[in-house]
């Protein structure tokens, strides 16, 4: 990739060379487009369509953004998401400057048949629906910003961020509103469907510190939705996912809170597993609010030795780490302890390493209420690692504040959860087939499901049923239904935790 970009570099250098001054920084900071012609479509029904060379020429035209086809430069690398196993080609990709572009995006997308329409933000999506065959992408990638108010405690945060600049920017004036575990996954998609993260349990999830939204919805046009207006739309932002339009803006509430906060992981042997889990579980459900403990466990791939590690954040008073954490500790000395007092924007930022980009993947997750003694021996048996795989079992604390929130206050149903349980499996993409893998997993998650209730919209599997997904918004599937009926009659935005609109 770095010998591409290089000789791009030195071609436009040399072209810039002979022409005069304003043309070749003009030549520079610009790349031509390719030339345009009818293209191979789908509407979101399935249904083939031709887009026209006339009217993708004044797409191009009408926005500040980009409009990129399969044979421009930067097309391949915008269609990409975080797992590789879905390797999509939209028909065209539209990467907004702003709020009018993203309408005259969707807008096109509307009066093009209701074209098959995927919004890509951080590129997480665990069913691969940020991006589609022969549809339309709109990558907000280009449409970054995070602006702080300190005095009013409040943060503007664009459609296309990711959450690591939120953190970065509230930080700076020991602010915080709770976002995810990785830094570069997207607002958008992370918010909408909720937004765990590793302060959650002491301030909420992300959409319960939402204040307001602006929303283009299916019809083009830009709303702002909050308490007092469109009320009935910013309910449904806040857990409905991407099925009302496309967010282009949220505003924040911020906590103070300081930025050194205790973090890190105790790992111990995975001959421990069924201990450490043990331990974990019992004291998860009285644990403070202040403090959030993962735990995973996990086989490596190359035959490395495998482990179980408890992941650590407290943002309570320092000096009482020890005896909030003493209850873990009666495990003993563990392998490593790399739990110590950090900035905690590092600690956000502390999962990016080990992200499993040059991996394919695939999971299975569901939320638990608690750990019987039948899910630990289903999880301990039925746990099995191979050399060609990385295989974990992980979890994400829920309760605190996140449990005293209604359950119909937001679209977000699940608050009465402890945990988001989630296994998965990792393969060298392009060199191992998944297929074993993947039934690996699925058989493994067979004896686990039994114990689970509903599952965590961001981590929608491809393959979910209607039936299960209308199951899962529990009590609110009707008021979502009566959302999407009024904002998105024809379920032009239909690449998620689908609510079918029933007009």
């Amino acid at each position: 990739m770095q010998r591409r970009a290089f000789f791009r570099t030195t071609l436009v250098a040399g072209a810039a060379a002979a022409l005069p001054r304003r043309s070749a920084f003009a030549a520079v900071f610009s790349e031509a487009p390719s030339r345009v012609q009818d293209l191979s479509a789908v509407t979101g029904d399935g249904r083939p369509v031709t887009l026209r060379a006339s009217d993708v020429s004044d797409l191009r035209a009408r926005l500040r953004g980009r409009v990129l086809l399969a044979s421009d430069e930067g097309y391949d690398d915008a269609r990409q998401i975080l797992n590789p196993s879905f390797d999509k080609h939209p028909a065209l990709i539209v990467q907004p400057s702003g709020t009018a572009d993203v309408r005259t995006a969707v807008n096109f997308a509307r009066d093009n048949g209701g074209l098959l329409l995927a919004v890509k933000c951080g590129g997480h999506s665990a069913s691969g629906q940020s991006t589609c065959d022969r549809g339309l992408m709109i990558d907000l990638s280009r449409f970054r910003d995070v602006r702080v108010d300190p005095v009013a405690r409040t943060a503007r945060v664009t459609g296309g961020s990711l959450l690591g600049a939120v953190d970065h920017e509230a930080m700076t004036y020991d602010l915080v509103t709770p976002m995810g575990t990785v830094s570069h996954t997207g607002v958008g998609g992370l918010v909408t469907g909720g937004g765990f993260g590793r302060v959650t349990r002491r301030f909420g999830l992300s959409v319960d510190n939402l204040l307001s939204v602006d929303v283009v919805t299916a019809d083009g046009e830009f709303r702002h939705a909050s308490a007092d207006e469109n009320p009935d739309l910013f309910w449904g932002v806040r857990g409905g996912g991407g099925n009302f339009g496309i967010v282009t803006s949220f505003e924040f509430r911020l906590h103070p809170m300081r930025r050194r906060i205790i973090g890190g992981t105790l790992m111990y042997p995975l001959a421990r597993a069924r201990e450490v889990l043990h331990v974990w579980a019992d004291y998860g459900k009285q644990a403070p609010d202040d403090l959030a403990l993962g735990l995973v466990i996990i086989q490596p791939p190359g035959g490395a030795p495998g482990f179980t590690a408890i992941e650590v954040c407290y943002i309570g008073p320092e000096n009482a780490t020890e005896r909030v954490l003493a209850p873990i500790r009666k495990l003993g000395t563990p392998l490593t302890d790399q739990v110590a007092a950090m900035d905690y924007v590092a600690l956000q930022r502390s999962g990016d390493m080990t992200d499993p980009r040059a991996l394919g993947q695939y999971l299975k997750s569901g939320f638990i209420a608690d750990v019987p003694a039948g899910l630990e021996d289903a999880i301990i048996e039925g746990f099995r690692g191979d050399p060609r795989r990385a295989t974990q079992l992980f979890f994400q604390m829920s309760g605190g504040a996140i449990s005293r929130v209604p359950s119909n206050a937001t679209a977000f149903a699940q608050r009465d959860t402890f945990a988001n349980m989630l296994a998965a499996v990792g393969w060298r993409h392009g060199i191992d087939d998944p297929a074993e893998h993947i039934a690996w997993v699925k058989q493994y998650w067979s004896s686990l499901e039994r114990f689970t209730y509903g599952f965590y919209v961001n981590d929608l599997e491809l393959d979910m049923t209607a039936a299960a997904i209308q199951a899962n918004y529990r009590q609110n599937h009707d008021r979502l239904v009566a959302v999407k009926n009024k904002y998105d009659p024809k379920n032009l935005f239909r690449l998620n935790a689908n609510v079918q609109p029933t007009v």
